[in-house]
């Protein structure tokens, strides 16, 4: 869909299919990359994000307006079926901004319904998810300087991660990455529009819905913080990069408390329903065959480590450990998330994980880790030797 998209709209569909089993965001640019996980529509439990350390909001202003509507950003991507949406009475319109980051970011409007978009995807088994809400965000440089456009090789090293938050659920687990979505973005006159999609959660209406834009591919707990105790997610005030976040004005009396307890169930039991396996040609064959001889006490025969990705991170309260690495515009990055718990050895390797494109072998890449004497954890990717 996404290189469809990419084609008729000038514009980038990012679907959020992620791993089941453990967190794994690749941004491979300029390739095709597969992983060794199945894929599915939701994400794991078990995918958390490090935790926060304070509370509050921020300062909001009214944006001017300069900005395309909801509707004309529907209308540029072809969608005319949510452009009838947006300009609909259910259409939410707040035109409200704000600034964090050096960049300057306003909530647009929302809307959401059953088949209100000409595009919509299909589950794990076929089934269309027709049921979704769109909210418009305008993300733009706070100096003035234009966002590169979508044919630029520049486009898509500003990343950022927009989705709706619900009061009373973790944001660490409950986001458009594991409730069903997706964006496309465009760009106009040096502004990036982007329409999130995800589950319709009009059912939380009554407990509160936010909308965020953070930095990076995945939600970052050091940008906001979740009140366990009220339910409240707030801006980090002493978070230097993009934290913006909205109150959506979504009508409380479309609150459904019965609706929202039957989706959480079907959501939480979908994370860890089994999917089908993707097909394998030679290429997933030869990196299969490779990963299976591969031990901790043999890895260092077969593979070698690229020294520029080794870093050493501490694991949070819970055990978890956020990694990245960057190999450079035509090597690719990524990050993801690493558990350490009572069964962990230390000192010794542990192979966690492996992504690679349509070259098979020669891009193939391993995450591995050793868990410390002091507790701190050592990440290195690995690749093949050549023969």
């Amino acid at each position: 869909m996404k290189d469809n998209m990419d084609e008729l709209l000038k514009a980038s569909l990012i679907p959020m299919d992620v791993p089941s089993e453990q967190l794994n965001v690749q941004v491979l640019r300029r390739i095709k990359e597969r992983k060794n996980m199945h894929y599915k529509k939701r994400i794991s439990m078990a995918v958390l994000v490090a935790v926060c350390t304070l509370l509050l909001g921020s300062i909001t202003v009214v944006a001017a307006r300069r900005y395309l509507s909801p509707a004309e950003i529907a209308a540029e991507t072809n969608n005319n079926t949510l452009q009838n949406a947006f300009m609909g009475e259910g259409a939410v319109l707040v035109n409200e901004t704000q600034e964090s980051g050096g960049y300057r970011v306003t909530l647009l409007g929302s809307v959401a319904g059953k088949r209100i978009s000409a595009y919509l995807a299909t589950d794990d088994t076929g089934t269309i998810e027709e049921d979704k809400i769109y909210t418009v965000v305008a993300i733009e440089h706070a100096d003035g300087t234009s966002m590169p456009a979508t044919s630029s090789d520049e486009y898509g090293k500003e990343e950022f991660y927009a989705s709706h938050y619900i009061r009373g659920l973790d944001p660490k687990q409950y986001s458009i990455m594991s409730m069903g979505g997706g964006y496309s973005a465009i760009v106009k006159d040096g502004i990036q529009y982007r329409i999130m999609e995800m589950d319709n959660i009009e059912m939380f209406a009554d407990k509160g819905i936010y909308v965020g834009v953070s930095a990076g591919t995945f939600y970052d707990a050091n940008a906001y913080c979740y009140d366990e105790n009220s339910g409240d997610i707030s801006r980090n005030l002493d978070y230097n990069g993009l934290n913006a976040l909205f109150t959506l004005p979504v009508d409380k009396c479309k609150g459904n408390p019965e609706a929202a307890r039957a989706y959480l169930e079907a959501l939480r039991a979908s994370w860890d329903a089994p999917s089908a396996p993707p097909e394998q040609d030679e290429a997933d064959l030869a990196v299969k065959e490779f990963m299976n001889k591969l031990t901790p006490e043999n890895l260092d025969e077969y593979a070698s480590p690229i020294e520029s990705t080794r870093r050493i991170y501490t694991p949070d309260k819970e055990g978890m450990a956020l990694y990245e690495y960057d190999l450079g515009e035509d090597g690719g990055s990524g990050s993801g998330f690493y558990f350490v718990t009572s069964e962990t050895p230390t000192g010794r390797y542990q192979i966690e994980g492996y992504s690679y494109s349509e070259d098979g072998l020669q891009s193939l890449l391993i995450n591995v880790f050793v868990l410390n004497e002091d507790g701190t954890v050592t990440y290195v990717l690995y690749q093949p030797k050549e023969k």
